[in-house]
């Protein structure tokens, strides 16, 4: 279930539209997502007492199921390159987990069959 939150921001649809396809491949790579609550929040700042460009903040927050807890946040000038700049992030943190997992899954099996190893051997 994909979330979307405004902050500072008028609720475009076009932005809607814009992270619902930015964040659906990334359910669709990962499975597990789709089990997860995952919150993207869109975030203008803009300082009234200093003159400046205005600064898009993006974040994605997944809560529930494997991956709860993982959160990315990218800020530029443009909401657009932000909100790519947290997809790309948010797809390598979570390829790392997976590895990450494999890694500990390989580690017990081979814990496993030394002790089976050690017992066939007594």
């Amino acid at each position: 279930m994909i979330q979307i939150k405004f902050k500072n921001l008028k609720k475009s649809e076009m932005a809607r539209k814009s992270v619902q396809d930015r964040i659906e491949p990334l359910t669709d790579k990962f499975p597990d997502l789709s089990e997860s609550k995952l919150l993207v929040t869109l975030e203008m700042e803009n300082s009234p007492t200093q003159a400046g460009p205005d600064l898009f903040k993006v974040k994605l927050h997944i809560s529930r199921g494997r991956y709860n807890g993982i959160t990315v946040e990218k800020a530029d000038s443009n909401l657009y390159v932000a909100l790519a700049e947290v997809v790309d992030h948010m797809l390598e943190k979570l390829n790392r987990f997976g590895d990450r997992v494999r890694v500990k899954e390989r580690k017990n099996a081979r814990q496993i069959a030394r002790a089976v190893a050690i017992s066939q051997n007594s």
